[in-house]
């Protein structure tokens, strides 16, 4: 009788799901699974992983004030992952609003101090912290 060898379970798959979080102007990106080009591929076509963290809106829509990343279910970020952070962060600034990132966990927290990164986006430990922000 043959052992049958262990197969070693699949990564969470990356997902993204944007939630309007009030009325008053936030809007927040809740990420899951690895932040890689391999994650984002797997799920979706090059155009779209380029425009996920993007945001349209009508002319009735207001632009949210405040954009929250929320990725503490992300257990790491390649340089792909990085790139996008870093330009959805240039993008919503050139709009003039504020982006803050919440559950950063230590391994990307290394990434963010590796690259330095981390000198210029802002982050919060949690979603409520990070709404607080918006009034300061």
């Amino acid at each position: 009788m043959t052992a049958t060898p262990e197969l070693s379970p699949q990564p969470h798959p990356f997902q993204i799901q944007r939630l309007d979080a009030d009325a008053a102007g936030t809007a927040i990106f809740r990420l899951s699974g690895p932040l890689t080009a391999r994650a984002m591929y797997e799920c979706q076509t090059p155009d779209a992983a380029g425009s996920v963290l993007s945001f349209h809106s009508t002319p009735e829509e207001k632009i949210p004030a405040l954009n929250i990343l929320d990725i503490t279910a992300v257990p790491y970020v390649d340089s792909m992952g990085l790139g996008m952070i870093v330009t959805h962060y240039a993008h919503c600034k050139g709009k003039g609003i504020r982006m803050v990132l919440v559950g950063v966990g230590p391994r990307v927290l290394e990434l963010f101090r590796l690259t330095k990164v981390d000198r210029f986006l802002p982050m919060a430990r949690t979603v409520e912290e990070a709404t607080a922000l918006r009034h300061s």
